[in-house]
């Protein structure tokens, strides 16, 4: 705020500039290397893939899918089938509809069972008493 600080400021000085003029700066880029990313983006080969097999619900899910893998339609589709007709969609015929390892397929049927809403009837139906609510004082 004193006006001797800004005068001193603003004051050019000979012998800095002409010490400023014999500075001399080359600026260098580093060189580009390449990131080597072990071509994780590029697909090494070109993976087979498949239609996939939806039926109704085809507006739901993938259309393709590459071979040995399912959507998850198709997975709750085959176990839903193999759950309602086991004796006709056996794993082995699950393997060769959905080109799926049997060993894969027989895990799957293994671990991962479709849930089954069940109602039970109106009159079987107990009825829950209500007690009054308790006051707090």
């Amino acid at each position: 705020d004193s006006p001797e600080i800004k005068e001193e400021v603003l004051r050019k000085d000979d012998r800095f500039l002409t010490l400023l003029k014999d500075v001399y700066v080359e600026s260098r880029d580093p060189p580009v290397r390449v990131k080597d990313g072990g071509g994780e983006h590029l697909p090494s080969k070109q993976e087979e893939k498949r239609l996939t097999k939806l039926g109704h619900l085809e507006g739901l899910d993938v259309k393709k899918v590459p071979k040995g893998k399912i959507s998850l339609v198709e997975a709750l589709t085959l176990l839903n089938n193999h759950k309602l007709q086991p004796q006709i969609w056996t794993a082995e015929k699950i393997a060769a509809e959905y080109s799926l390892e049997l060993k894969e397929v027989n895990s799957l049927l293994e671990f991962f069972i479709p849930f089954a809403v069940q109602e039970f009837p109106k009159e079987s139906k107990k009825a829950i008493t209500s007690h009054k609510p308790k006051k707090l004082t």
